[in-house]
């Protein structure tokens, strides 16, 4: 009787300290769960690795495969599939950025392609719902029939993605009056590495202790941020920087009471579910 050696589950490839790139064993089970789960493209070939290697900046690292998915849940699913392999990912938009910030030896997901729906538009509450693979322009030209615009416009405007815009804190010219990317956001759904997936926004102080009480990850996460707020409280009234185009780092001061614990400007989420780029300046989790 033959004797069959029995394939190596994830999990034990997961447990190799091999380097991710080196990890032949890793990558070829990945890339089998990514194909057989997810309803977009796998690209796990040289050539296509080549070519998310760069985005606009100087700096150039070699991705250990790509996705493209088909919609938010396909992102979610290629999300929680990557955490299961405890690999890297990464989410890149219009990879405008001149920082570096498209590129890492991680699963890259290319949102651009497919995952760049306006849901819709409130013209009376002046706002929408995108997807964060919507470039800039598109909404602005999408929203002219109102009279409306969305006032942070990077140079790239043509061609950077509004999840970009978000994980960058992008501002333009007209910023000034606009305001930055944050002052513009009104609510993020984001996914954590987890595979947790919740709203983020403004809330009120019982809110947030209804929230705090009922637990699970958003739960914890906001206990966590509500410790560190009323630990340096003070020290943000007093010295946090007052800049109008302060880009750079977490944005505290959106923890604070009088500004309502606001999650969603408060650049937290950069370091959990990134879009075009990560918050420059700001620790990667």
């Amino acid at each position: 009787m033959q004797r069959t050696t029995p394939q190596p589950h994830r999990c034990d490839a997961v447990k190799a300290t091999t380097p991710y790139a080196e990890n032949v064993v890793l990558l070829q089970h990945l890339e089998s769960e990514l194909a057989r789960t997810l309803r977009g493209e796998v690209r796990f070939d040289a050539g296509s690795k080549a070519l998310y290697a760069s985005d606009a900046s100087n700096y150039r690292q070699v991705p250990l495969g790509v996705v493209v998915p088909r919609d938010v849940g396909d992102l979610t699913r290629a999300l929680e599939i990557c955490n299961e392999y405890a690999v890297p990912f990464l989410t890149r938009g219009g990879g405008t950025s001149q920082n570096g910030q498209c590129v890492n030896v991680a699963v890259v997901a290319d949102v651009s392609k497919c995952v760049n729906r306006i849901v819709w538009i409130d013209p009376n509450a002046r706002t929408a719902i995108v997807e964060p693979g919507v470039v800039c322009d598109t909404l602005r030209d999408a929203g002219e029939k109102y009279g409306l615009t969305f006032g942070p416009d990077p140079a790239t405007h043509s061609l950077c993605t509004l999840g970009g815009m978000i994980g960058n804190n992008s501002y333009g010219a007209h910023s000034v009056m606009a305001g930055k990317t944050a002052d513009n956001v009104a609510a993020l759904q984001i996914a954590t590495y987890d595979g947790a997936r919740f709203w983020v926004g403004p809330t009120q102080e019982d809110r947030l202790e209804r929230i705090i009480e009922k637990g699970g990850r958003k739960g914890e996460i906001y206990r966590q941020l509500r410790d560190l707020r009323d630990r340096y409280s003070d020290a943000i009234r007093r010295e946090f920087p007052q800049m109008r185009r302060r880009v750079s780092g977490f944005n505290l001061d959106q923890l604070l009471p009088e500004n309502g614990f606001n999650v969603a400007r408060a650049g937290w989420h950069r370091r959990h579910l990134r879009g075009d780029a990560a918050s420059e300046g700001a620790p990667c989790g």
